[in-house]
Formats: structure tokens, C-alpha cells, sequence
């Protein structure tokens, strides 16, 4: 196929490359795709259009400061703007494991800016007037290094699937729990702890359990957001701002602002904000919690729904798809085990952004591009889990009501509510004495001689243990 593909040739500093001739990107693009043929995982759509906002961001910072002109700033836009409407998807084809700075996607992002608004400017000649043909480094990357700039799209990518992401679907999941919180706030059954028969508790009050994980996963994630909002940008190669103007880190994150409607702003330590990557590491900790509490609540739901008649069957799930190729009729909790997946892969995907933060050697961290795919993926799945979980099975989750009396009848840690009556030790001979003879509460406690029938059901009251 190749030899049917046309090519032009380009050049950066080490010479001439052959690129294809319909693609937007340059010679420094074509190396590292040429270079780097590993796996299949590409740089996430994420991060090109948060370098999108940030070099349209720097373009009209650049203007402000004076080093730039008004129609080349238009010019960057119009492009930038391409590319946040997925317009130009094609023209990023490099893939995670590059360059641990990200150097080889920024100069993928300059090249093709660069090159597209050439064209822009050929084809708006007349309304643009005589405008210098723009570069990818000395007008793309105006005032800017790849090492400022991708822990800026890393902060800015992360935030933006935080916000605009996983909260929402906490929200609307958690919402749709307090409905069957509600629902089943009066509904007594028996609670569980060991795996193990315990006192009772309300469908209800267990339902805002797990509600509650959500709502502390949201608070938790809502916290990370101010370490993510200082950027980078301004620090240039090594933190000390060479070759940017005065302002420009203040003025460019000012832009990045009203860009994204959020609160960002500069790091005032660009040394840290370089080589350290703790505020993602962290950020990633309140992910991996989201997970476990996922984990658990998907657990929880797995186990009340198993059967569906000799498990414990006290709540019904929808029925999605079949569950097996030979066992005619079963039916499994495949939502359950989808976000059990996920959370197993955010967790692993924790491990790898604690390794990767821990290595930022001298000035610079090179793990982010790493530190991107997993962090993105994270929000990524979980946001998708949840709100697959809570169409598919959470929202039509039944209590078995009949099931929950019949269960709560038969346990045996009723008799807790005795203890303040015949006493702990006596309270424990009634239980053993029931489970070994297989009699009721009532008729071991009666047996034994500490209650009489009247005395027992006087102050026997289940429901009344909530």
C-alpha cells in the first residue's frame, strides 16, 4: 500500500523527513511516529484539545504582551478551535510511549496549528492582508516549552474529566440512590457484618451507606481540584520563565480561564510545577477511592441479588442478557462486574501515576505522558461504569420484600435486643441453644427458663432495632 502513498518532503533541525502528503503534521511528528512503534495506546483526545485551549490561550496572551500580531492570534484560534470540534482527530497519530516529557505531542500540536493556518491563511488572503507565514516553534510554541506545556494539558485535561466527567455521574447515580433510599426507608432486614448474620437495619439505612460513599468520593474529588488548577505555563524549560515575557504567566493563565469557564491560575513555583506531578498523584488517590467504594457497592449489590434461589435473593436486578452458553435460563449481575473490572484497573492505574510521580529527576518529570493515558482512562471508565451501573441495574433495583422478613425472622442476632433483659452471657446461650436444636428465639429463651412467653414478647420487637 505504501508505495501508492504520496509524500512530501519536510525538514526540522537533523534534516529531511517523508511525510504523507495529505497530513497536517511535520518532520518532528513523522520521527516520533516512525520512532516509536510500541503498543497501540494513543496520546488521549483529552490532552490534545487542553493543548488546544492553551495555545489559543497563549496566542492571545502573546498578543496582549505585544510579541504577537491580531490576525496570526486569529489564525492559531480558528485552528484551536478545529481541533476542540474533533475536526482534525486524524492529525495526532502519536502514541503514549514517546518522549517522557511529551515534547513529540506538542510538536505534533505546533505542526499541525502551524500548518493548517498556512493554509487558512492562503485561503483568507484577501480579509487576513500580509501575514507572515506562522511556524511551528517560533510561532505555535511562542513564549513556551514542551516543558511547561504538557504539565499544563495535563492539569487542564484532568480537571476538565473531573468536572465535566466523573462528578456528574457520581451525581446522577447517587441520585437515583436516595430515590431507593426513600422508597425503602421503612423496609427492616437483616444487617450483616463478617458475612455473618447481624442486628437488624433498614433497606433504607443501608442504601444511604452507599450513598454516602458517593457523595464523600464527590467531596473528595472536589478538593483535588484547587492543586489542578495551577498551571505551568510560564516556566518554560526548567521553571525559569527564559524566553517568555514579563506576565505572560499570569496573563496566559487569566485566558485559560475565560477559555474554560474554570477557575485556573499559575502556579506561583514553576520549579515545582515542573518536575512534581503530586497534584495529579493526588488527585488520582480520590479517584482510586471512587473505585474502592465502587467496588464495594457493586459487591454489595452482587451478593443481595445472588440466587436467584439459593443465595440470598433479597433483591432483584434487571435482567440484561443471558449468563451463560450451557446453562439455559441464568441470568448474571454483568453490571456489578463490569465496575468491579474498572475498579481493579483504576487501582492498578494508581500504582503506575505513584511510580511515575515519584520521578521527577532534577528539573523535570519524564513520566506524563504515562501519568495522562492512566489518569484520563481512570475518568474515563469510572464515569462510563457508573453510568452504565445506574441505567442498567442500579435504577431498577427491587427489594424482595417477602424474601427480607423471611431472613430477618430466621437470624439469630435478634437476640441482642435481650441482652438489656436477661443479661449478654444468658442472651448467648439463648442463640446457641437455638442454632444447635434448630428452635426459635423464643422457644430456646423460654426453654432455658430466662423469659416466660408473656415476658419474651413483651420486649421482643425487631423492627424496633433500627
Amino acid at each position: 500500500m505504501e508505495q501508492h502513498m504520496q509524500y512530501r518532503i519536510e525538514h526540522d533541525t537533523m534534516g529531511k523527513v517523508r511525510v504523507p502528503a495529505d497530513a497536517l503534521w511535520g518532520a518532528q511528528t513523522q520521527r516520533s511516529h516512525e520512532n516509536f512503534r510500541i503498543g497501540g495506546e494513543h496520546m488521549p483526545h483529552e490532552i490534545i484539545r487542553a493543548f488546544a485551549l492553551l495555545k489559543k490561550a497563549a496566542a492571545r496572551a502573546n498578543r496582549d504582551l505585544g510579541k504577537m500580531d491580531d490576525a496570526t492570534c486569529e489564525l492559531i484560534g480558528l485552528v484551536c478551535d478545529e481541533i476542540l470540534d474533533g475536526k482534525l482527530d486524524d492529525a495526532f497519530p502519536l502514541v503514549v510511549w514517546q518522549t517522557g516529557s511529551g515534547t513529540q505531542s506538542n510538536m505534533n500540536v505546533n505542526e499541525v496549528i502551524a500548518n493548517r493556518a498556512n493554509q487558512l491563511r492562503a485561503e483568507r488572503s484577501e480579509t487576513l492582508g500580509n501575514v507572515k507565514p506562522l511556524h511551528p516553534n517560533d510561532t505555535a510554541n511562542m513564549s513556551q516549552s514542551s516543558n511547561d506545556t504538557f504539565p499544563t494539558a495535563l492539569h487542564i485535561a484532568c480537571a476538565i474529566a473531573l468536572i465535566k466527567q466523573v462528578l456528574p455521574a457520581i451525581g446522577e447515580l447517587a441520585k437515583t440512590l436516595q430515590r431507593l433510599e426513600t422508597e425503602n426507608r421503612d423496609l427492616v432486614k437483616c444487617g450483616r457484618t463478617h458475612l455473618q448474620d447481624a442486628v437488624p437495619i433498614t433497606f433504607g439505612q443501608e442504601i444511604s451507606g452507599w450513598r454516602g460513599m458517593l457523595e464523600a468520593s464527590a467531596r473528595q474529588i472536589e478538593a483535588t481540584l484547587p492543586e489542578l488548577s495551577l498551571l505551568a505555563l510560564g516556566g518554560t524549560a526548567v521553571g525559569t520563565g527564559l524566553n517568555a515575557p514579563k506576565d505572560f504567566d499570569q496573563v496566559v493563565a487569566r485566558h485559560v480561564s475565560e477559555l474554560t469557564g474554570l477557575p485556573f491560575k499559575t502556579d506561583p513555583n514553576k520549579f515545582h510545577a515542573l518536575t512534581a506531578k503530586d497534584a495529579v498523584s493526588f488527585a488520582h488517590g480520590a479517584l482510586r477511592t471512587l473505585a474502592a467504594n465502587l467496588m464495594k457497592i457493586a459487591n454489595d449489590v452482587r451478593w443481595l441479588a445472588s440466587g436467584p434461589r439459593n443465595g440470598l435473593g433479597e433483591i432483584r436486578i434487571p435482567e440484561n442478557e443471558p449468563g451463560s452458553s450451557i446453562m439455559p435460563g441464568k441470568v448474571n449481575p454483568t453490571q456489578c462486574e463490569a465496575v468491579t473490572m474498572v475498579a481493579v484497573q483504576v487501582m492498578g492505574n494508581d500504582a503506575t501515576i505513584g511510580f511515575a510521580a515519584s520521578q521527577g529527576n532534577f528539573e523535570l518529570n519524564v513520566f506524563m505522558p504515562v501519568i495522562a493515558y492512566d489518569f484520563l482512562q481512570s475518568a474515563r471508565l469510572l464515569a462510563d461504569a457508573m453510568r452504565s451501573f445506574n441505567e442498567h441495574c442500579a435504577s431498577g433495583i427491587v427489594a424482595d420484600r417477602e424474601k427480607m422478613r423471611q431472613n430477618l425472622a430466621d437470624s439469630l442476632m435478634l437476640v441482642t435486643c435481650l441482652n438489656p433483659h436477661i443479661g449478654y452471657e444468658r442472651a448467648a446461650q439463648v442463640a446457641h441453644k437455638a442454632f444447635d436444636e434448630g428452635l426459635s428465639l423464643r422457644d430456646a429463651c423460654i426453654e432455658l427458663g430466662f423469659l416466660s412467653a408473656e415476658q419474651f414478647d413483651e420486649v421482643f420487637h425487631p423492627e424496633q432495632m433500627v
